[in-house]
């Protein structure tokens, strides 16, 4: 029952940005001020969308009527601004007309001060009314942001300015134009990172271990290079929708400091962005970040920036004088959305502080929890329960000789089978230990297990109830003790088979789905060979022994001449038993 976990985990990027300003349900407090969506963007510069009012002038305490329409757009913001000097604070409250596709919000402390969209459905007209303060300025501008979808958007759209009707006429100051920042300058890479400097002058992360970005394709690479108050990053790995990196303080997403390099029409937009739970990342303004540079070329993606080891001041920038886990993930994205990331990020196995010791460290996309509840299953499932079941079936006969009071075939058999229980047992509980309950976001994987957990509980509770041999309940025990443990064994492999496809254990690729199912042709073809070998014997005796004869256990005199077969059979297919279970932990430990 692997489950995913989290980290970047959740991490980032793992999930899918909203296409309104990160904020779908018009949230957009954040944005009151210079009324900015959160995209990173550059805003469009020739307005689409027009705002009208009823009035021209105005009284304190008058209601006007105040229309944005236009084109189809998701998202908006819509405030009063003093006209004389547009960086003060909203001015008046609105009133909503239609509250199904508008909303009231507080800016700078003044209850409905602003109007937002309630949801990223599409609109082409919002009709509101403005309530002129009894302390209102003379003149008063209204001023529009609208989004159109997430990487289209203009703002401060000017609306018309009203004046109270003993106001001088209108003269527009310029110093108190609203101009909008310029977002930080791009420039292309033209060489490919290099690994040459890991360990020496750089902090380097990768995988696989020790693969350099320059001649690997395949190479997820993530280097810090110290250079007095600031730190280089490089980033590098096959990807056609996003790369990202975060700082944590422990190996969970949330209230991390992340960043973010995402293809965008052939061009690749990087982006600081900050995790809040496990929620959608936030994107963040690039004014922390220079040196922006990036490269494509071959599917893969490399982008790097600087930025200031300690950022004051800012919010959710770390401190990078202190040591954080790291994470490491990619995934899809489109038109500048992205997704949740196709594989489980690569999450540092210990705390590192990436500016003070130039490091050449790897890490892992699996728990350690899920790395051994994966290895206890496969143990107990691939391996111990298989060899029981063959030595009841088909090695009474040639164990027969008493040991510590009963068969030894039993004594082998009850003791592989307990194994098995306890393996199980320990195993279930990892993962709920590691995501702290239920997964829901496992699929049917965890049913399945809850299912094997119980029939492999209840086992060897029905063996402790064993009838004795002539008893007349023994027929009812024989065959509801092999259907119980014939549909745990189906059972068992159906959630190994969905397990391994689980980005909490990520396995590599469909060689974990062929060696799973050579493992289950495996098996079942020694069963055959015995089943055949049994037959035949049968063939050749002369005499029935009928006192022998039981269900499920039809073994005849002649079949004690095949005991070296069965032995020579046996032997072959634990090899071949502990060569699967060495490749499937072999590949989990590799995680």
């Amino acid at each position: 029952m692997a489950v995913p976990g989290f980290s970047l985990g959740a991490l980032i990027l793992l999930l899918h940005i909203s296409s309104v300003a990160n904020y779908p349900n018009g949230k957009v407090t954040k944005s009151c001020y210079g009324m900015i969506p959160e995209h990173g963007h550059t805003p469009q510069s020739d307005p689409v969308h027009h705002i009208s009012v009823s009035q021209m002038t105005f009284r304190p305490g008058d209601q006007l009527k105040v229309t944005l329409s236009g084109p189809p757009f998701k998202g908006f913001l819509l405030e009063a601004r003093d006209a004389d000097d547009l960086s003060r604070s909203p001015i008046g409250s609105f009133t909503l007309i239609d509250s199904q596709v508008s909303q009231l919000l507080t800016c700078e402390d003044i209850q409905g001060s602003a109007v937002s969209h309630t949801s990223p459905s599409k609109k082409t007209e919002i009709k509101v009314y403005w309530n002129a303060p009894n302390s209102a300025p003379n003149h008063v501008q209204f001023l529009a942001t609208v989004v159109e979808k997430y990487k289209i958007c203009w703002v401060k759209i000017p609306g018309p300015i009203i004046s109270q009707p003993n106001a001088f006429p209108f003269t527009t100051p310029e110093a108190t134009i609203a101009r909008l920042s310029t977002l930080p300058p791009v420039s292309h890479l033209t060489t490919s990172f290099s690994a040459l400097d890991c360990g020496n002058k750089k902090f380097c992360i990768r995988n696989p271990l020790n693969c350099d970005p320059e001649k690997e394709h395949a190479c997820f690479f993530l280097s810090f290079t110290r250079d007095d108050q600031s730190v280089m990053v490089e980033m590098s790995g096959p990807s056609k929708g996003y790369l990202s990196f975060a700082f944590s303080d422990d190996r969970w997403m949330g209230d991390d400091d992340a960043y973010v390099c995402i293809h965008e029409d052939q061009t690749v937009s990087i982006q600081p962005s900050h995790l809040m739970g496990r929620s959608h990342p936030v994107m963040d303004s690039r004014d922390t970040l220079e040196d922006m540079a990036w490269r494509l070329e071959d599917g893969v993606m490399q982008c790097s920036f600087r930025r200031n080891i300690s950022i004051p001041g800012v919010k959710n920038r770390f401190d990078l004088n202190t040591s954080y886990y790291i994470f490491l993930a990619d995934g899809a994205a489109d038109d500048v959305r992205i997704y949740k990331h196709s594989q489980r990020p690569l999450i540092t196995y210990e705390k590192h502080d990436v500016i003070n010791s130039p490091k050449n460290v790897g890490g892992s996309r699996s728990s350690l929890l899920l790395k051994a509840h994966g290895a206890l299953m496969f143990v107990a499932w691939v391996t111990t329960v298989s060899i029981g079941v063959l030595i009841a079936r088909f090695f009474k006969p040639v164990w027969s000789k008493v040991f510590f009071g009963k068969a030894a075939w039993f004594q082998v058999h009850r003791l592989l089978m307990l194994t098995t229980s306890a393996l199980t047992c320990i195993a279930f509980v990892l993962p709920f230990i590691y995501t702290g309950g239920w997964s829901w976001s496992a699929g049917y994987h965890p049913y399945l297990g809850c299912i094997v957990m119980v029939l492999a509980v209840f086992q060897p509770l029905l063996a402790a109830f064993r009838p004795a041999l002539h008893d007349p309940r023994r027929q009812m025990f024989n065959w509801t003790h092999w259907s119980m443990g014939t549909a745990a064994r189906i059972i068992a492999v159906a959630a190994m088979f969905l397990g391994m496809d689980l980005p909490g254990l990520d396995l590599p690729g469909p060689w974990k789905t062929y060696v799973m199912i050579g493992f289950v042709a495996w098996h079942v073809g020694t069963e055959i060979v015995l089943e055949i070998h049994a037959y035949r014997l049968s063939r050749k005796g002369e005499i029935l022994d009928d006192a022998r004869i039981q269900i499920l256990q039809s073994f005849t005199v002649a079949e004690a001449e095949g005991h070296a077969f069965k032995k020579a059979v046996l032997t072959i297919y634990i090899c071949g038993n502990v060569t699967f279970l060495i490749m499937f932990l072999s590949a989990i430990n590799s995680l």
